[in-house]
């Protein structure tokens, strides 16, 4: 068996690639003809019902206006519900029949089954449930003053999505509905200070990955990946609480630069109403995977030059609004003018 597998490991890898060359044209002519189906015969969303995660801004409001064009009728959530009565102002400006704002906490099951249930009591059906809530850092993981932290950021990025997804589904099979994720291209492409982030958007990828063979054709799912995306994570502040804002991304050392929310958003919506499984802004991201897969040095070597740090070490830490100092030793960067409470989602001042 070893010796089989010892020569798979040197057949496989150079065959699939000539082979994958050979058929490139086959499936370029498949993939435009699917195109093409797909775009004669996209899903009309007028009168449907859409629910929208993390509507209160960045990918999940533009994503509700995207829906609003196409005259669907909107289940906004977030927990800021003063935000989200000013964009549902704007959906129905653009042209949504009908819009429901509720605020709620994706990662509590209860307040899911809660905007779930009130939206099969209200309109009797859920057509696309749209899941946006994420929650980024730049943080290096050895720099964290505790391990506080570290379940916020998978229940919001992989339990905010799934507890929605979980509540929804039986109500998404009655009308052969459909699910729509924001992910992230850090998934598989590695980037420092954003260790938890992309582990937890690893998981949720993989998740719904593997939920589509259990659901089959009852419930289509849409997973959509991202590079660089100017929202309000990335310019600097998230809202987790009222009243409490967090700064988690107000630099990178590479400062990539990306196109406009508003244009991912448009191509999420319309990949979803024509029903294709994949949405990636920008694709080129893509060329990635191969070295990935058949040359990880290469591309390791690539990022570790790409990222040097020639300077000092400056880091946007949790709960703050400040950068620390240059690269002292990992453990003593514990100073933070915020708290973690027992209580998960609550930013709390220290008090002197």
């Amino acid at each position: 068996m070893d010796l089989i597998n010892s020569v798979l490991n040197l057949v496989v890898p150079p065959a699939s690639l000539v082979i994958l060359a050979f058929a490139w044209p086959a499936l370029t002519f498949i993939n435009a003809c699917e195109w093409v189906y797909s775009t004669l015969f996209y899903e009309s969303m007028e009168d449907k019902v859409v629910i929208i995660t993390g509507a209160s801004s960045g990918i999940g409001e533009q994503i509700a206006y995207e829906y609003a064009k196409r005259k669907a009728n909107l289940v906004l959530v977030a927990r800021r519900e003063n935000r989200l009565r000013g964009i549902g102002d704007n959906a129905r400006q653009l042209g949504a029949k009908h819009v429901m704002i509720m605020a709620a906490d994706v990662v509590k099951e209860d307040d899911c089954r809660r905007f779930v249930n009130e939206t099969m009591n209200f309109y009797g059906r859920v057509d696309h449930l749209v899941n946006t809530v994420s929650l980024g850092h730049t943080f290096y993981f050895e720099e964290a003053p505790d391990t506080s932290v570290f379940p916020i950021l998978m229940d919001i990025n992989f339990w905010g999505n799934v507890y929605p997804t979980y509540v929804a589904l039986p109500y998404l099979r009655q009308y052969h509905g459909r699910v729509v994720v924001n992910a992230s291209v850090e998934e598989w492409l590695p980037l420092p200070r954003m260790s938890l982030y992309s582990a937890a958007k690893a998981a949720l990828v993989n998740f719904y990955e593997s939920l589509k063979f259990e659901l089959k054709d009852d419930v289509g799912i849409t997973l959509a990946t991202h590079g660089w995306i100017g929202t309000e994570m990335s310019r600097g502040k998230l809202k987790v609480e009222e009243g409490a804002d967090m700064q988690w991304k107000e630099e990178r050392e590479l400062h990539a630069s990306g196109g406009p929310v508003e244009e991912y958003a448009r191509l999420i919506v319309s990949g979803a109403c024509r029903g294709v499984a994949y949405v990636k802004f920008p694709s080129w991201y893509d060329i990635f995977l191969i070295y990935r897969v058949f040359a990880p040095n290469v591309l390791n070597w690539t990022f570790r030059l790409l990222l040097a740090n020639n300077g000092s070490r400056r880091t946007s830490f949790v709960g703050t609004g400040t950068q620390l100092l240059e690269a002292p030793p990992p453990r003593k960067l514990l100073g933070s003018p915020f708290s973690f409470s027992q209580q998960p989602y609550q930013l709390q001042p220290k008090t002197d």
